[in-house]
């Protein structure tokens, strides 16, 4: 009996043997055939309580350029999205580090968004080479400071010139209503000519703090989701007074339903200030167009009025501080000069930008740019053209001027 089983025992560990062969050779082919696996250097805990506790903007990059880790205001400001830099130039500046392995220091502007136009940040940036192939980017926000020195610069020049104005024409006309004492329709004519200069006066301070608190360097804008029809509704009521006084039809149109995110008070303050600048160059009994529209993730809302256009000299200086194309119909009108620079500046804080088209004779158009909350596409395709105006409000009237050229 024994002898009868030997054979069969042999057989069965000759068959487990050739079994465990073909599998370790099998394993052993799918393992060459595999690519290593680099391993990616991991963020010790010390790491990343050490780069919290920093007071600058850190970024933690991987041999391939990925982000291992970054503080939050790295994605606020723009630098890092989608688990990468953002900017060319920091890229190229790690690029240098990766090569020859020093340290640089370098002062950049870099755009707050992708918007044509849209207000830079400034940083001071140091990029330093760390083991495993990685890289550290530290940045110091330098653009509140910018700000500063730029409204330094500009504010004392620009106020103290035109609170002149006004000023000096409330002391003449008192003193003239004092020397008219004896004659009351004087004294009124006066008096009434000072109240105009002391509600110019009024509007202009206004305006100049609105300006100087979007300029400093401490301002803090609540962003939330804003709805843009929201917006256009409540800037068109606020002047819906004077335009009815004064015969003025105001059409809103265009496609309705797109977000933003930004400050709503600031939002309706620039485009109040466009309408104010439409109707204030309009002709009695003519029209004022609003159309919305989105267009590559961004939301415009244009201006359109029919007055007198303006030259392609002054096109480009309309959102300076203080500047008046027509500084005596501005006097005629209360116009402070502010306007127009206020929408940029909110503009500018919100990564969008504001611009103008205009020619002599065939009035202006003017579009607040904003990127939109989230992406809604491209919307429907325009009533006309691609060069058509944001929106062309249903039976606005046929309008054939191109207030957008290609640009």
């Amino acid at each position: 009996m024994e002898g009868s089983w030997l054979p069969v025992v042999v057989g069965l560990v000759g068959l487990l043997v050739g079994a465990a062969a073909g599998l370790a050779f099998r394993w052993s082919e799918r393992s060459q055939s595999r690519e290593p696996e680099v391993p990616t250097p991991a963020v010790s805990d010390d790491v990343a309580a050490l780069l919290s506790a920093l007071r600058s903007t850190s970024v933690l990059l991987g041999p391939g350029g990925e982000v291992l880790r970054a503080t939050p205001d790295a994605y606020t400001t723009g630098l890092v999205r989608n688990g990468r830099l953002t900017h060319t130039t920091l890229n190229d500046l790690v690029a240098a580090v990766r090569a020859d392995g020093r340290i640089r220091d370098e002062h950049l502007d870099v755009p707050r968004s992708a918007v044509p136009g849209a207000d830079r940040l400034s940083f001071e940036v140091r990029v330093a080479p760390m083991a495993g192939g990685r890289v550290l980017l530290l940045a110091d926000d330098q653009t509140a400071q910018r700000r500063l020195e730029e409204v330094r610069r500009d504010f004392v020049a620009n106020v103290s010139h035109e609170l002149k104005t006004p000023v000096g024409a409330i002391a003449l006309l008192a003193e003239t209503a004092a020397d008219a004492a004896d004659d009351p329709e004087l004294v009124r004519r006066f008096a009434a000519k000072m109240q105009r200069e002391a509600v110019r006066l009024s509007a202009l301070v206004k305006e100049i703090i609105e300006l100087s608190r979007l300029q400093a360097p401490d301002n803090e804008v609540d962003f939330v989701d804003v709805s843009v029809d929201a917006v256009v509704a409540e800037a068109v009521d606020r002047i819906r007074v004077e335009a009815e006084s004064r015969d003025i039809t105001v059409v809103v149109g265009g496609t309705g339903g797109l977000r933003v995110f930004g400050d709503h008070s600031l939002l309706v303050t620039a485009v109040r200030n466009l309408l104010d600048n439409a109707l204030r160059y309009s002709e009695n009994g003519t029209r004022v167009s609003v159309g919305v529209r989105p267009r590559d993730g961004i939301a415009e809302i244009a201006v359109v009025d029919q007055g007198p256009g303006i030259s392609s000299e002054n096109t480009g200086r309309v959102f300076e501080r203080f500047f008046r194309v027509d500084p005596a119909r501005s006097r005629e009108t209360g116009g402070t000069g502010l306007g127009l620079s206020i929408v940029k500046h909110v503009a500018q804080n919100h990564g969008g930008e504001v611009t103008l088209w205009s020619a002599p004779g065939r009035g202006s158009t003017f579009t607040l740019r904003i990127p939109q909350a989230e992406d809604h596409g491209d919307g429907p395709a325009p009533s006309h053209d691609e060069h058509a105006p944001p929106a062309s409000p249903a039976g606005a009237g046929g309008d054939s001027r191109d207030p957008h050229p290609a640009r």
